[in-house]
């Protein structure tokens, strides 16, 4: 099964100290739906689109991946929302690593997306309050 090789490494880790050549990229979510709707005509069939891919579109437009993305991008992700249909509707379950490899490539996982060097915040993680860590001691 192809893949993309092992995480790197925590910085902490390294012996080498030099300077990442890819800067990583803080992603902001904000839960905004973004990009546009499923096509009703990218389907070869007169057929609704399947629920499971409807929701798996969903969470992409509302991903903070979603924020970069162009035009371009929006039109790769409806093709492999086509094979996640596919998936669903038909039982392809062979295209299931193509699915992976595809979405790979817009950081579906945590791993995804430290191989992107991608970083996120949660909507639901709460910064901590100021004043509210370790007392130091005088």
């Amino acid at each position: 099964m192809p893949g993309h090789g092992p995480l790197p490494k925590s910085p902490a880790k390294r012996r080498r100290k030099n300077a990442d050549p890819i800067a990583p990229r803080k992603l902001v979510p904000d839960a905004e739906l973004r990009g546009p709707d499923l096509p009703d005509d990218a389907l070869p069939d007169p057929e609704p689109w399947h629920p499971r891919t409807v929701g798996w579109w969903q969470t992409w437009r509302r991903s903070a991946q979603a924020r970069e993305f162009p035009e371009t991008d929006w039109d790769f992700l409806i093709d492999t929302a086509l094979i996640h249909h596919t998936m669903g509707t038909k039982g392809r379950w062979d295209f299931a690593s193509e699915l992976r490899l595809l979405a790979a490539k817009f950081g579906a996982t945590v791993e995804d997306r430290a191989r992107l060097r991608m970083t996120s915040r949660s909507l639901t993680t709460k910064p901590r309050p100021a004043g509210r860590g370790r007392k130091r001691r005088t």
